[in-house]
């Protein structure tokens, strides 16, 4: 037992074993730095990606939100469309029976009477001309 302290003892006091003592503990705190650098990374990186998801989770939101807006708009301008096509269609309809009454007024006077046309408005409606009243419109209806 004795040459068991008696070498641990000469271990203690060798410079080698001393300087490999001190290179171990030097790479453990070493690899501890290391390690706890690399959790803040990992912390900052999960931090960061948190981050952005909130800011991607908020813009989707606002983007649904436009889309619900403008959807909403659509369904309004295609209801006010289908309106303006009917009125269209009967004034069309009124138009081609005055023009019957005026052909009629026509044959039993026997004078020439400028009859005008009457365009089917469903399948050119960007010709229909109505010099009385034009289109007008506002930026608010073309507005998000």
């Amino acid at each position: 037992m004795a040459s068991a302290q008696g070498s641990a003892s000469s271990s203690d006091s060798d410079p080698r074993s001393v300087n490999i003592d001190e290179r171990k503990r030097k790479r453990m705190l070493s690899n501890r730095e290391s390690a706890r650098r690399s959790r803040m990374r990992k912390q900052k990186q999960l931090e960061d990606l948190a981050e952005e998801a909130s800011a991607l989770q908020k813009g989707n939101s606002q983007i649904s939100e436009k889309i619900n807006v403008t959807t909403q708009r659509y369904v309004e301008m295609q209801s006010a469309n289908s309106v303006l096509r009917a009125q269209a269609m009967e004034l069309t309809e009124r138009l081609r029976s005055l023009n019957s009454v005026l052909h009629i007024a026509e044959e039993v006077s026997g004078h020439d009477i400028d009859i005008p046309e009457v365009p089917d408005p469903l399948l050119k409606p960007w010709q229909l001309h109505c010099p009385i009243q034009p289109i007008m419109t506002s930026v608010d209806n073309f507005e998000c």
